[in-house]
């Protein structure tokens, strides 16, 4: 626990200017749609509608996709990614005039989106809409990427399985705690860095991993009744909550995300036959 957490101090610490950017890269976005009942997306791929509902209390990924979609982004891009009970994955710029043996994944806007996680409230159920991103080792802030997105197939649990996962969770929670302390003394940290004082980032992060302890006590993790009846119902992707932004869902279609995600497919995952979004708009 101790190394993860000093690992996520010092990651921290170094990415702080670049996550600075991000953030002001997205201070351009429309935030008109703020309060107004949920935005829907019409996106036709060579399979299938699909209709998609974006939350309202992720509002910069909402803003950001509906900007994209308005400018056309979407269209042509394939999905290049396809697992069986797990998800589809798209948003590749790059894949538009893709040759078959071309490597997808890459293509992406130039700027990321801060992490909106408004969990357990939003959750990898099947059929949530959700935002691609870099690793933990690169994005220690998990910031999502620009544009690329993928939609949960999953698996169903049974209620046992959830139970052994809870232990991850428990530690995902405490990292979480852990992030937004240090996010409050970067300044500290940076300074520490820069002066190589390691006796007193070993210091900080023994004191912060007391407190973050402590902080966990008042409000522990537990599965939720929705999450435990999607998850052994409809299924989802439960590995991945408080990772990966969800900001949203699909509404309509997930029959035509069924076929997709049943494809075969080659090297990377991605569909030996092309897959693609034709368009997409908001439905007004």
């Amino acid at each position: 626990m101790k190394k993860i957490f000093l690992a996520t101090l010092l990651a921290v610490a170094v990415l702080l200017g670049n996550a600075a950017v991000s953030s002001d890269n997205n201070k351009a976005m429309d935030n008109n749609a703020a309060g107004q009942n949920q935005v829907k997306i019409e996106m036709k791929t060579s399979m299938g509608d699909v209709t998609l509902v974006l939350y309202n209390e992720t509002p910069q990924h909402r803003d950001n996709f509906v900007k994209l979609v308005r400018e056309g982004y979407y269209d042509g891009v394939l999905f290049h990614r396809v697992i069986k009970n797990f998800m589809v994955q798209t948003g590749d710029g790059s894949s538009r005039n893709a040759t078959p043996d071309q490597r997808l994944g890459a293509g992406d806007v130039n700027y990321t989106i801060p992490a909106e996680f408004v969990f357990p409230k939003y959750f990898h159920k099947r059929g949530a809409l959700a935002a691609a991103r870099t690793g933990d080792e690169v994005n220690p802030l998990r910031a999502s990427s620009g544009s690329q997105f993928y939609i949960v197939t999953g698996n169903r649990y049974s209620i046992d399985q959830l139970m052994q996962m809870k232990s991850r969770f428990v530690d995902g929670k405490k990292e979480e705690i852990f992030r937004k302390m240090v996010m409050e003394l970067r300044d500290t940290i940076q300074a520490m860095q820069q002066r190589g004082d390691q006796a007193a980032l070993m210091a900080l992060q023994n004191e912060l991993i007391q407190k973050t302890e402590a902080q966990y006590a008042l409000d522990p993790f537990d599965f939720t009744d929705a999450q435990l009846d999607a998850y052994t119902t409809v299924g989802g992707a439960p590995h991945l909550d408080g990772q990966y932004t969800v900001f949203g869902e699909v509404l309509t279609g997930m029959d035509v995300i069924e076929k997709i995600e049943n494809v075969a497919t080659g090297a990377a995952d991605r569909p030996i036959e092309d897959v693609r979004i034709v368009s997409m708009k908001v439905i007004e």
